[in-house]
């Protein structure tokens, strides 16, 4: 990432590392927040500490991963006559696994064929494509308070300008099933606004198939296809591996869509949607979902209890479905130095600038992600370190 001023909050060096742990005495820290790749540079120093419990990185439990089954799919699709697993393919995708998310997205609403859907190397693909066609360089972009850091990346690099109020932009981007990172649900007030304001929107539904108390919501794409992009993917609900997402751009700008998408990668690899095509084909993925949606509510529900018990001060919002909880603490440190001092502590967490446009750092919040942890029980522990770091530090 560009390194920028706010990368004058000086970690140490890796031979200073770890830092050393502050102690009740020591006040609280001010200064900017933590600089981008800082922030990078300690989340994989914070990975390689022994012992340490990750809140971190919104990733899926690995333990949740179909190894077995996506192996056998692997075997079968590579003994399939002519191997097309292992061939050139065309730049919309696999005709297979795009009839099977247009069937997924006429159930929930949204009339599509497979004609409609493009295979994408993961969401973040989606979202670049789309990005390109409805804003690129000098247009403006309405998103929420909060919001995804890798579109905010994204949206930069591509020269987009980002506003949270979105009734001053030119398209929109938001995640109205369940949105990262507070595991909102976009209220019907919010989705008549966005949808009134008639301009691109841009819907990442990647949580939408991980709502706690019902099957996925009726997409935006449902309402208004002729200016909706909508972004999916199989990385939250299968695994991140395999990079295999989707969008569906309006049918009026589809060929412009598949342009840059051959001009950027020619097509999404082959062997692994070869492989999530078999498996689609041979198991129970609505199955699948229902115990993912049970195994994630457990895990948010015994975190925000742990919090209410060890940290009840702060502010918790408990999430409709996803992999985190947003909290607001009743404190204002400096992030990079609660970042460094829950480390040292045995915890990480993400810090709240990166997901806001600004990079403000008030009101003072972290992400805490309880998806990837072991096991439940590092779901109390963890929280009890945050805890006695903050106890320390304010």
């Amino acid at each position: 990432m560009e390194a920028t001023a706010l990368d004058r909050y000086a970690l140490p060096s890796s031979e200073d590392w770890p830092l050393q742990a502050p102690t009740a005495n020591d006040p609280p820290r001010s200064g900017l927040r933590l600089g981008l790749g800082r922030f990078e540079e300690l989340k994989r120093r914070a990975a390689r500490t022994p012992g340490l419990i990750s809140f971190a990185g919104g990733l899926p439990a690995p333990g949740e991963f179909p190894r077995a089954k996506l192996s056998a799919a692997f075997v079968r699709a590579l003994q399939a006559p002519s191997c097309p697993a292992l061939q050139y393919g065309w730049p919309e995708g696999d005709e297979d696994l795009r009839s099977w998310i247009a069937g997924r997205l006429r159930r929930r609403g949204a009339q599509v064929a497979r004609d409609d859907i493009i295979v994408t190397s993961g969401a973040q693909q989606a979202i670049s494509l789309a990005t390109q066609v409805v804003g690129g360089a000098g247009a403006t972009l309405g998103i929420e308070p909060e919001t995804y850091p890798g579109a905010l990346d994204l949206f930069r690099a591509l020269g987009t300008t980002v506003v949270d109020d979105g009734g001053h932009a030119d398209a929109h981007y938001l995640m109205p099933a369940v949105s990262n990172p507070r595991g909102r649900r976009l209220s019907p007030h919010g989705r008549s606004r966005v949808l009134s304001t008639l301009r691109p929107i841009i819907e990442d539904d990647a949580y939408a198939d991980l709502c706690f108390d019902s099957v996925a919501p009726r997409p935006l794409l449902a309402e208004a296809p002729d200016r909706v992009f909508h972004v999916g993917t199989f990385s939250k609900t299968l695994c991140p591996g395999l990079r295999v997402g989707w969008l569906v751009p309006p049918r009026s700008l589809r060929n412009d869509v598949l342009k840059l998408k051959q001009a950027a990668d020619l097509q999404a690899a082959s062997l692994p949607q070869a492989i999530l095509e078999d498996y689609l084909r041979n198991e129970d993925f609505d199955q699948r979902l229902v115990r993912l949606r049970e195994f994630y509510a457990r895990r948010a529900a015994r975190m925000e209890q742990a919090l209410r018990r060890h940290l009840p001060g702060w502010r918790v919002e408990p999430p409709a479905g996803g992999f985190a909880i947003w909290v607001e603490p009743d404190g204002e440190p400096n992030e990079a130095f609660f970042l460094a001092a829950a480390i040292e502590h045995g915890v990480a967490f993400d810090p709240g600038s990166p997901f806001r446009a600004s990079g403000a750092i008030r009101p003072f919040a972290l992400r805490l992600c309880f998806s990837s942890v072991s096991c439940d029980e590092e779901l109390d522990e963890g929280v009890r370190r945050l805890a006695s770091c903050w106890a320390d530090v304010t």
